[in-house]
Formats: structure tokens, C-alpha cells, sequence
């Protein structure tokens, strides 16, 4: 799942290399916290929130493929 969401994330920032994705398990559930630089906060979270909420949509539909309730948080 960390894979993929680097997949996903590492192409719109300008800074790729400060990309952290710490991923936990807990049952059927996975929490990947994704930490940015903070000028790639506004590229990864879009405009009104619609790429992030585009990228939580790539990962559920990863999820519900592999049986498992995915969630994506975004830090500073």
C-alpha cells in the first residue's frame, strides 16, 4: 500500500525527496500518514481539498480490492 501511495504522490510535488509515508496496521484496517514539505502541502491537498480527496479514492478502491479499510492522512 506505501508503494502505491508513493506511486500516487511522489509525481506532484516539488519536492519528492522529503516524501515520509509511515504506514500501521491494525486488523483489516491500514493508516498511511503522509508528511510533505510544507510548500507541497497545497499540491498534495489541491484546491478545496480535491486532490486529496482523489488520492483517498485510488487507495479505498486499492483497499476494497485487497479487503481492507484504507485511510490517508495528510500531516505537516
Amino acid at each position: 500500500m506505501k508503494e502505491l501511495l508513493k506511486t500516487v504522490v511522489k509525481p506532484l510535488l516539488h519536492h519528492p525527496e522529503e516524501l515520509q509515508i509511515e504506514e500501521s496496521r491494525e486488523g483489516k484496517k491500514i493508516k498511511l500518514e503522509v508528511k510533505v514539505d510544507p510548500d507541497d502541502m497545497g499540491r498534495i491537498i489541491g484546491k478545496g481539498g480535491k486532490r486529496a480527496n482523489a488520492i483517498r479514492s485510488v487507495m479505498k478502491a486499492k483497499g476494497t480490492i485487497d479487503g481492507v479499510r484504507i485511510i490517508v492522512d495528510i500531516v505537516e
